[in-house]
């Protein structure tokens, strides 16, 4: 069952926070079937998706991979937030990295991929990981994780929080970026 269901759609070409049909995830309450601890996250998650949703219909299909003064482009971090959301989840469950994975991870540069089709891979791993955080119980929390390669220190928690965080800050990436573009005259 997905927390998506009627959202009304934001289109950031013309969105104006004061006409919004409705808050931001985060205000709208608690989201039925997820550990009420987890519910921050459960909430960036949302928004991040709907953020999506709204930038992907304002981005024409040529400026997606374009990177004003260098920066990343809207078409890598809509790909790196579900890329990254779903290798950080790996972590939180206790598992390394598969092949597919780091395969994928090299591969979020590349361009070419039409928005829709990249942001379509965020959404489906977006809906992972609220599968993944619906089963997660309070109990499972504080379990020891290793991160990486070196097998760094975390918690379920830890890397669950940072996963939500990470998400949501690649798709702020993306707005930005494309507000930068219709700044110059790109978009």
């Amino acid at each position: 069952m997905s927390p998506f269901g009627g959202q009304p759609r934001r289109e950031w070409g013309n969105y104006d926070r004061r006409m919004n049909m409705q808050p931001e995830a985060w205000l709208r309450g608690p989201v039925e079937g997820f550990e009420p601890l987890l519910m921050p996250a459960v909430h960036a998650l949302i928004q991040a998706r709907e953020d999506i949703e709204g930038l992907v219909s304002s981005v024409p299909a040529e400026h997606v991979w374009q990177r004003p003064g260098g920066a990343a482009s809207v078409g890598f971090h809509v790909r790196h937030a579900g890329g990254a959301l779903d290798r950080l989840l790996t972590y939180a469950r206790g598992e390394e990295l598969s092949d597919a994975q780091k395969t994928a991870a090299r591969a979020e540069g590349e361009t070419g991929q039409a928005l829709d089709d990249v942001a379509a891979g965020a959404y489906a791993s977006i809906e992972r990981a609220l599968d993944q955080l619906r089963d997660t119980s309070s109990e499972d929390l504080l379990a020891p994780r290793k991160v990486g390669r070196a097998g760094l220190p975390s918690t379920t928690l830890g890397l669950i929080f940072h996963a939500a965080e990470h998400c949501t800050r690649h798709a702020g990436q993306a707005i930005s970026t494309a507000k930068i573009l219709r700044g110059a005259n790109l978009l």
